[in-house]
């Protein structure tokens, strides 16, 4: 008589709220998550396709999930950023080891958002900033390219938040 086949055990789900490659899973974003998702990718169109602001946003509103992103904070940033550029490119450049034609449309609109939060939304700690960057470039960028928007706007952060990093590293 023939042994029973016995088949390996699985080992038990773990629900880490993180996708196989480490990314948070949809259900578990933050509307602001989603709306910094959704402007990185408008202002991707922005900055490879030359697209309008306008034509951008109303391609963008269409994309399924947006109804769940802070639309508010959306508009702030693609409209923000694409109205600001050259501000926020001042803001950037110098702290580059590179010339910014040199760096990945991703990372370049990354740090434009980070500028941005830095400059624009001071109800948005400047650690959330660069984290929540961070995670953009990691999931949307190239391979390094998170570490990359690391060091710069950790850089930037100081120039442009003084009193808060001062505070934070006094602690």
């Amino acid at each position: 008589m023939a042994e029973p086949i016995l088949k390996p055990k699985r080992p038990p789900q773990t629900r880490t709220g993180l996708t196989d490659t480490g990314v948070k899973k949809a259900a578990d974003k933050s509307a602001r998550t989603r709306a910094r998702e959704f402007a990185l990718q408008a202002l991707y169109q922005h900055l490879v396709g030359r697209n309008e602001a306008d034509s951008i946003d109303a391609f963008t509103r269409d994309l399924v999930g947006f109804h769940k992103a802070d639309s508010a904070h959306y508009d702030a940033l693609l409209h923000g950023c694409i109205r600001d550029a050259q501000k926020l490119d001042d803001d950037i450049i110098p702290l580059l080891d590179r010339k910014m034609t040199e760096i990945s449309p991703v990372e370049h609109a990354v740090l434009w958002i980070g500028a941005y939060e830095f400059s624009n939304c001071p109800d948005v700690p400047y650690r959330v900033v660069i984290n929540e960057c961070i995670e953009l470039a990691k999931a949307f960028g190239g391979t390094d390219g998170h570490k990359y928007v690391n060091g710069v706007l950790h850089q930037l952060a100081p120039l442009l938040r003084a009193a808060e990093v001062a505070a934070d590293q006094s602690k």
